[in-house]
């Protein structure tokens, strides 16, 4: 089993900037990379920003050049640093973790307001 909890989120305004945190315990040496996905209300799920156990990063273009995704392996923390923040940017944001043997597992989320 792996544990993700998500912290950081908040209200900003348009501009600002946020950092979230994922937190991961339990079975996590068999996890092959972390993301974080965001919801809108009535939308779906979309992925935001992967990183690989080696470090290797990828972004959804709505959000490449703003959002930074990074690891802090001593700490089994994932970080979302998201600047220049846009109204569109409201969305609950989830960690992702997937696991080689066991699948994949999501924290409980947490809510980002971007007031225009």
């Amino acid at each position: 089993q792996v544990q993700l909890v998500e912290s950081g989120g908040g209200l900003v305004q348009a501009g600002g900037s946020l950092r979230l945190s994922c937190a991961a315990s339990g079975s996590i040496a068999s996890i092959r990379a972390m993301a974080w996905y965001r919801q809108a209300p009535g939308k779906q799920r979309d992925l935001v920003a992967t990183i690989t156990t080696g470090g290797s990063t990828n972004y959804a273009d709505s959000v490449k050049g703003r959002f930074t995704i990074s690891r802090d392996n001593a700490k089994n923390t994932v970080y979302l640093q998201m600047n220049s923040l846009k109204p569109e940017d409201t969305a609950v944001y989830y960690c992702h973790a997937a696991h080689l043997l066991q699948g994949d597992y999501w924290g409980q989320g947490t809510q980002v307001t971007v007031s225009s």
